[in-house]
């Protein structure tokens, strides 16, 4: 038995059409149809093998480091096209060979993007050793 990839992750969202305008118009994904068994409101959107869930609640998830990160192809051009639509960045801590930011969709979600130039973790070699289990 393996696990062979990430499938998809879920976020709870509290306006479903601000959410899905977002991540079709701001990120560029593309949506996709839902099961025909799913009798409620939800949105999915597909890029490459994976896929995110749009979870529409009456409440958005508390703010927290808690976050999904996407890869992208061009750091640089993704924080120009942000900054045009007026979406806030924050830039992150470094890591070699890599070139990261993150922003917030509507409801507070935290999303880093991220540009990776390597391998990990051959682009680091000084990265630090995984820690023994108590």
């Amino acid at each position: 038995m393996t696990v062979k990839g990430l499938h998809h992750c879920s976020i709870v969202v509290t306006d479903l059409n601000r959410a899905r305008r977002f991540y079709r118009d701001v990120l560029g994904l593309k949506e996709v149809p839902i099961p025909s068994t799913f009798d409620f409101p939800v949105a999915w959107f597909q890029f490459g093998d994976q896929q995110i869930h749009l979870l529409p609640r009456q409440h958005a998830d508390p703010p927290s480091p808690r976050h999904f990160a996407l890869w992208v192809d061009d750091a640089k051009a993704w924080r120009k096209r942000l900054r045009e639509l007026g979406v806030e960045i924050q830039e992150a801590t470094p890591i070699k060979g890599a070139d990261r930011f993150f922003l917030h969709d509507p409801d507070g979600n935290l999303i880093e993007l991220i540009e990776w130039r390597g391998t990990w973790p051959e682009v680091d070699p000084d990265a630090r050793p995984l820690p023994p289990l108590d």
